[in-house]
């Protein structure tokens, strides 16, 4: 079984990113995780991701949002963590803006793997405590290592 530990990268986490609207922060994804992973285009990324949010907005409620798409050209499961600087409007179901943005792109075809992650990140963001440790982050490393610290059942 794939685990988020294992595709979460301190790199990849990150705290204090600009905001702004829905559009520029899955703009700003796509290119992070592009910077990350130079077989990706962040072109493909942002357009996989948007299509994904006109199906239904990925804001989960409490300020969290979790984009997700299979994207052809993904070999590997992908995630990130982001801490936005000011939170923004993304449809949540209630109605909440989100400043806590974890992302995951998965291979076309990895289905079961894509449900079994998104059940993992659901189910640590489900946690209060969790993402209150996640706002109080200082920095990305510490952002990626509270995800460490609560997989790790600390």
């Amino acid at each position: 079984m794939i685990r988020l530990e294992h595709i979460l990268t301190p790199g990849r986490s990150q705290v204090n990113v600009p905001g702004g609207s829905k559009k520029r922060v899955l703009e700003q994804i796509a290119n992070l995780v592009a910077r990350d992973l130079p077989g990706l285009d962040a072109h493909d990324i942002f357009e996989n991701l948007v299509a994904r949010e006109k199906l239904g907005s990925t804001g989960f409620g409490n300020g969290i949002a979790i984009p997700h798409c299979r994207l052809a050209g993904c070999s590997v499961p992908v995630c990130a963590l982001l801490r936005l600087d000011v939170p923004v409007d993304f449809d949540a179901l209630d109605g909440a803006p989100v400043d806590l943005l974890f992302v995951l792109l998965v291979p076309a075809t990895a289905t079961e793997e894509h449900l079994e992650l998104l059940r993992q990140i659901a189910g640590l963001l489900d946690r209060a405590d969790v993402r209150e440790r996640l706002r109080q982050a200082k920095d990305g490393f510490d952002l990626y290592q509270v995800v460490l610290d609560t997989v790790d059942g600390r």
